[in-house]
């Protein structure tokens, strides 16, 4: 299945398949690989749904795919035996440029005449049986909204299969044939022997070709030759770069004399008036961003009580398989706060996956998003990106997950990459604990509540800033993106079909679990391990002896007296609990590499302690709050506004070194911890997502570069910060 973009050959797609479908990449590359089953009769075919495009001219990795797909060059997927073109009514000529180019492979055809009901509404009147005389194949009028005209699409597939119609195809003029008949005798038989029909073609009329990178051909050779073949069409006075447009236009404007009959006056379209106000340069502004308010407030706020029903599942179910595994403490911690913990770090980002894509195929569906994307086009140009680069970053605020896989709706692969690795800078929700629990603490008793509140929304913008210095640095001297013309095409409003918009929801909540979440879980359990191991012998019995000693010297009692005591008062028992676990963590595998990692950390104001919650966030940033509760003994159930962690922090000191007894949290440390957690990648999730829509050389680049820039802003901050105190 093949078409222009905005023709509506996703829902055709969706109808032929239903549900049997499978998503993955093509190999050795990102580009997305759907395919569904389809019933035809009596019997099955696999349906492939080729990425959009306008021409076979391969410029980016999509439309290398369509090429390399219909030519038979990709591992795995047989050369197609049929092709159904996906052809918008209302852009005839247009459209039809893409199905003469595919009539060069010689492979059956069918045309899929969709969005016949946008035609209706013009008041265009096509004749479907001319039509199709002229092409030489079955022209089928379709909806794929609404599924109309599904049954003769697939009467129409079946006789493709059987008859084998081809395509009438374009007599080239002599100019043409005889430049492409040259150039394929001069072709070295080696690597003539690779290419298809088609391919000489497409070496003919491209720009530069990945053609010739992909047979091995000599880069210089190749160009000598084209160029020499190509002086049959500059003989004739045509450009070869524009010959394929202009003779197959020509082409096409025969076939369709007297095929569309449009109305003597042009009916008036409702997309025009309603494009007055959603692309006027203020007014579509404002309505872009009442509407980008309404998707981010549904993403951050909306999400809240389903992820709040989550995490009370998560301990809940914790609860309830804990008591099973009660005389096999180490097995028990493994369930509970490895295996479980882990399901649930990852199954709390579903909702918020959910209603984001829900919004996302909403505007889609409708036709709003190309409208959006042309509205933020000049607010990113400058910094090498483009407007569909504004909706990733702005779902970034609510989780960087989402925000990652918003980036599929941006063409431009290099602008995509762009857009992954910078979405994750964004201040995602998962931070908003770290600010809370600073800013509470140590800002506004120090600064009053203006400052506080001045405290925390500036550090949402913090990320932002340094994204977009980091894009134009990236655009240029990184990823190097060429600056090119954003040109798009506004398709018409539509009612969004129910069936397109669930399905959407569901692949994405689907994918996110199966290819994010193993990861997830698996960096989850070793955070764990970590954590848990070893388990000295004699620690439980000493801190228990320790505890039960300092609580008889402070109420002039016996130590058998404060045991019994310990064992009657159910908040001491909480308390020697809590002791134990902080000393369990301070024994730890992670414990020991926070102290010895300390150093590093050291220039930007954090003792072991921060250091040891900086390592235990890496999977997710919110897990600080909980490893700060271990670590200062009052257990992990505390939350960001817990008074008594916040109280504990105000009387942390220095144990040693030129500090020894100085507060540990002053001003510039917090604002320190908090710049740190803004820039630094602590999100296992987004980590195991970017890996998924790039691959894990870009993932890991993500974490090093964010995680130095963290360093280096925490440093700065605390430097520039304690010179003023």
């Amino acid at each position: 299945m093949l078409g222009n973009p905005n023709t509506g050959k996703t829902s055709l797609f969706n109808s032929l398949t239903g549900l049997r479908q499978r998503v993955g990449n093509y190999p050795g590359i990102t580009v997305e690989k759907k395919t569904g089953v389809m019933q035809l009769g009596n019997g099955e075919a696999e349906l492939i749904d080729l990425p959009g495009t306008y021409s076979l001219a391969a410029a980016s990795p999509d439309e290398r795919v369509v090429v390399d797909v219909l030519a038979g060059h990709v591992s795995g997927t047989e050369r197609p035996e049929a092709i159904v073109c996906v052809v918008d009514a209302t852009n005839l000529q247009r459209n039809l440029f893409l199905v003469s180019q595919v009539a060069e492979l010689g492979i059956p055809i069918v045309v899929a005449l969709n969005l016949w009901d946008s035609a209706r509404k013009q008041g265009l009147n096509i004749n479907v049986e001319l039509l199709s005389k002229r092409l030489g194949v079955p022209v089928v009028p379709t909806i794929g909204r609404t599924a109309e005209g599904l049954p003769q699409l697939r009467a129409a597939i079946v006789e493709a299969l059987e008859q084998k119609p081809l395509m009438t195809r374009i007599q080239w003029p002599e100019s043409a044939a005889r430049a492409e008949a040259e150039l394929r005798a001069a072709i070295p038989e080696k690597i003539r022997a690779q290419l298809k029909e088609l391919e000489v073609q497409r070496l003919l009329f491209d720009a530069d070709s990945p053609i010739i990178e992909r047979v091995g051909w000599e880069h210089a050779e190749a160009r000598r030759l084209i160029d020499e073949a190509r002086k049959h069409l500059w003989d004739a006075g045509v450009n070869p770069l524009a010959a394929e447009a202009l003779f197959q236009y020509a082409h096409l404007k025969e076939i369709l004399d007297g095929v569309v009959l449009s109305p003597e006056e042009a009916l008036p379209r409702g997309s025009e008036s309603i494009d007055g106000i959603l692309i006027h340069r203020f007014w579509g502004l404002l309505v872009f961003v009442g509407m980008m308010f309404v998707v981010f407030q549904a993403v951050y706020a909306g999400a809240g009580p389903l992820m709040d029903l989550v995490d009370g599942a998560k301990g809940w179910t914790q609860d309830l398989v804990g008591p099973w595994f009660e005389s096999m403490p180490m097995l028990q911690s493994l369930v509970t706060d490895g295996v479980i913990e882990g399901v649930g770090a990852f199954v709390i980002f579903l909702p918020q996956i959910l209603i984001l894509f829900l919004f996302i195929a909403l505007l889609e569906d409708t036709g709003y998003m190309a409208r959006a994307a042309f509205l933020m086009d000049k607010l990113f140009n400058w910094c090498g990106l483009n407007g569909k680069s504004f909706v990733p970053f702005l779902s970034s605020y609510a989780c960087a997950v989402p925000g990652v896989m918003a980036t599929r709706t941006i063409e431009d692969p290099k602008a995509r990459l762009t857009t992954i690795l910078l979405a994750p800078l964004m201040s995602c929700s998962a931070r908003l604990p770290v600010y809370v629990l600073m800013i509470g603490a140590f800002v506004e008793p120090q600064l009053g509540s203006f400052w506080a509140g001045v405290a925390l929304f500036g550090m949402h913008f913090v990320g932002l800033f340094v994204a977009v210095v980091l894009a134009f640095l990236f655009t240029r001297f990184l990823i190097k993106t060429k600056p090119q013309p954003f040109v798009l095409e506004l398709p018409a409003y539509h009612a969004p079909r129910i069936h397109n918009v669930v399905y959407r929801m569901y692949e994405a909540g689907k994918e996110f679990v199966q290819r994010a979440g193993t990861v997830i879980l698996a960096i989850t359990i070793i955070i764990w391990a970590m954590l848990y191991f070893p388990r000295p012998a004699d620690l439980e019995s000493n801190e228990t002896k320790a505890f039960a000693a300092e609580q008889a010297q402070a109420a002039g009692i016996s130590e058998e007296e404060a045991m019994a005591a310990i064992e009657a008062d159910e908040e001491l028992a909480a308390a020697l609990q809590a002791r134990i676990d902080g000393a369990y963590v301070d024994q730890s595998l992670l414990g020991r590499l926070g102290k010895g990692l300390q150093p590093i950390f050291a220039p930007a104001g954090f003792d072991w302690k921060i250091t040891v919650g900086v390592l235990a966030s890496f999977p997710a940033r919110e897990v600080i709050v909980s490893t700060l509760g271990i670590i200062y003994s009052l257990g992990g159930e505390v939350d960001e506004e817990s008074g008594s962690l916040r109280e504990a922090m105000r009387h942390e000191t220095w144990d040693d070194g030129p500090r020894a007894g100085a507060t540990v949290f002053n001003l510039p440390v917090v604002f320190a911890i908090m710049v740190f957690f803004a820039l630094c990648s602590q999100c296992g999730s987004t980590l195991a997502v970017t890996a998924k829509e790039s691959n894990w050389k870009w993932a890991a680049f993500t974490f090093v570069y964010m995680t130095s820039l963290a360093w280096i802003g925490a440093v700065v901050v605390y430097q520039v910060g304690m010179m003023f105190l």
